[in-house]
């Protein structure tokens, strides 16, 4: 027997392993070309057309947007660079999403559910980039773009942000930019907006959205697999930058008017208020203050949903531009109407006396004077100047709520004014069609007394009352208010003066205008606002308190209290001119003004110290006649 040599077992297996590598590789190869042959011949043409589309696609280029500025020329926002983090949903694998979710919820220290709600939002369209964050801190977007494999669908974007300088001094002017939402793309989406765009949300940024957005460019772009950009291939249109805006704000007598009323709100504890400033010859607005407010800044940099919730929540409503956006009670600013439509009617002139008393009834119901004293015998002058109700029921009774609610009309109120400016409301002057359309009831006569002093169902917005004493002051031309007065080019030519616009010529007689507004000198040179006849400059006005609400303890209703005033060009006094009324007869007014204070239930009228210290600030007066003790909250004033 022979015995095997190690030598020739040893050559044996490694024949064996051979063989079995060369199958292995041999069918490897086959497999591989068989695969090859698929992609490139049978298939070669439609996997090619793939990778050309995959390769090249058109991304827009942001327009820059239009500045803002003041009518002096100070800027009022500007834009700022700043990282944005950006995802585009179909190049975001499912598998890898909660990873990608989870570490840029801990880069950017937001909630993972608010970076998946944003994603998301675009689910219509996976293609579209979706901003998750704005404003990111440098050091956190180099992180991002350096982790930017581990990172599928994220990019970051250097992207300009509004920066509001004077908010928010000014933000219930401007408004703010915010992300588009859902229902913002439904509506715009034809007009080219984007998932990841910003629009204006509220305020001028709104109103002039179009104007101020520009129109975006395109280019096409080379990007690899994983969606990352490898060149520019070509621009196909340029961004066009958008155009700016000049407001007739100013913004020193908007300072005036927030120092004034935020005094007020202060001393007497008052949750809202309002100041608006006008130029009565022309409607535009050099100041419209609303307080409680908000910093535009919040919302340019990315508000988050608590700090959001939070506003929407906080006392006295900082979100809503209470001059236009809410309608209230008038009280006895509305006198103004019942006295002008009852002279013009011919139903009283100027000489015509009326006894007041110290109340009128109907039935068994008492219409009190609102010193519960009367005045004795009043004409139209001393009836507007002491404010008289048991004066202005008689004289509402002579119009007719259907006549009264046509004299209002005319003065612009209950509807809207058109001011250039989102969520304006119409406001409420009832009339016989109204009560019937709405309540499905009559005007009763109590009702029409209660309309003729601006109660019962009276209700209207401060603009709307400002706009209708500017008519008086100017001689009857009701302007449409004017918030922007100018467009202007990137360059900072002018491309568009926005004129005035008149909404109608009032169809008053001049004399009986002239009138009213001597009967408005009449409310200061008898007192009944204190002291502000002692300042050095001639003014005429109307106070206004409004009751609404449940009556307290003692029976008493709250009220709101107003006053609107004019100024008359060169108001300083004139020796040969000591009562002022040959200043305020006259048409030429410079300045019309409004304070509304909201709740106020102070002994004294809480809006006529607004304007008063708001006069003594915007004509550099050098004295100081405010009194804090008429702004005790009390319950005890008058109209």
């Amino acid at each position: 027997m022979s015995v095997p040599l190690a030598g020739d077992s040893a050559r044996g297996w490694s024949w064996k392993r051979f063989v079995v590598f060369a199958i292995i590789i041999a069918t490897v190869v086959l497999a591989l070309g068989a695969r090859l042959f698929a992609l490139q011949i049978a298939n070669g043409g439609y996997y090619a057309g793939l990778s050309r589309e995959n390769r090249l696609t058109l991304q827009p280029l942001a327009s820059a947007r239009g500045l803002i500025f003041d009518r002096n020329g100070r800027r009022l926002v500007e834009n700022v660079p700043t990282f944005s983090i950006k995802v585009r949903a179909a190049d975001l694998p499912l598998s890898q999403r909660q990873a990608v979710v989870q570490r840029l919820s801990v880069l950017l220290g937001m909630p993972a559910a608010d970076i998946i709600e944003a994603v998301d939002r675009a689910a219509s369209n996976r293609f579209d980039l979706v901003r998750i964050a704005k404003n990111a801190p440098e050091d956190v977007a180099r992180i991002i773009s350096e982790e930017h494999l581990s990172l599928p669908g994220v990019e970051v974007a250097v992207e300009p942000q509004r920066r509001y300088s004077y908010a928010p001094l000014v933000s219930q002017v401007m408004g703010y930019t915010g992300a588009v939402t859902r229902e913002d793309l439904e509506r715009l989406g034809p007009a080219g907006y984007l998932n990841d765009d910003t629009i204006g949300k509220a305020g001028v940024e709104a109103s002039f959205e179009e104007i101020l957005r520009g129109e975006y460019g395109m280019e096409e772009v080379e990007r690899d697999a994983r969606g990352e950009v490898l060149r520019v291939s070509r621009t196909l249109r340029e961004p066009v930058a958008g155009d700016s805006l000049e407001l007739t704000i100013d913004v020193d007598v908007q300072a005036d008017a927030e120092t004034a009323l935020r005094w007020a709100m202060e001393v007497a504890g008052l949750q809202r208020g309002v100041v608006i400033v006008m130029d009565p010859q022309t409607g535009q607005i050099l100041a419209m203050v609303s307080l409680p407010t908000y910093d535009s800044n919040a919302f340019a940099q990315g508000i988050t949903t608590a700090d959001y919730q939070a506003l929407l929540e906080a006392p006295g409503g900082p979100l809503k531009n209470y001059a236009i956006s809410e309608n209230f009670p008038p009280g006895s600013t509305f006198k103004l109407i019942t006295g002008t439509g009852a002279l013009q009617d011919g139903e009283m002139t100027d000489e015509t006396v009326l006894r007041t008393a110290p109340y009128l009834s109907i039935g068994n119901y008492r219409y009190w004077e609102w010193n519960r004293r009367g005045f004795g015998p009043l004409d139209i002058y001393d009836g507007f100047g002491h404010s008289s109700d048991t004066f202005f029921y008689q004289v509402a009774g002579m119009l007719g709520i259907d006549r009264l609610a046509y004299w209002a009309n005319q003065f612009g109120l209950g509807q809207r004014t058109g001011i250039d400016l989102p969520g304006e409301v119409a406001g409420i002057m009832p009339s016989n069609e109204w009560k019937q359309r709405v309540l499905n009831q009559p005007i009763y006569p109590g009702e029409v007394y209660h309309a003729g002093i601006g109660q019962g169902y009276d209700s209207f917005t401060p603009i709307q009352m400002l706009n209708a004493y500017a008519a008086l002051a100017n001689g009857g031309t009701l302007y449409k208010p004017q918030i922007v007065r100018r467009v202007l080019s990137a360059d900072g030519s002018v491309i568009q003066e926005i004129e005035p616009e008149v909404i109608q010529q009032l169809p008053v007689d001049a004399q009986v205008l002239e009138t009213m507004r001597l009967a408005s000198r009449r409310v200061l040179t008898s007192y009944h606002t204190w002291n502000l006849v002692d300042l050095p400059i001639v003014l005429a006005g109307k106070t206004g308190t409004a009751e609404y609400g449940v009556r307290d303890a003692k029976g008493r209703l709250p009220f709101h209290s107003w006053f609107a005033a004019f100024v008359p060009r060169d108001p300083r006094k004139d020796p040969a001119d000591p009562d002022g009324l040959e200043a305020v007869s006259r048409t030429d007014a410079e300045l019309a003004v409004l304070a509304f204070a909201y709740d106020s239930n102070t002994t004294g009228n809480a809006a006529t110290e607004i304007v008063k210290y708001f006069l003594q600030l915007h004509y550099d007066l050098r004295v100081d006649l405010r009194d804090r003790d008429l702004l005790v909250v009390d319950n005890l004033y008058g109209q």
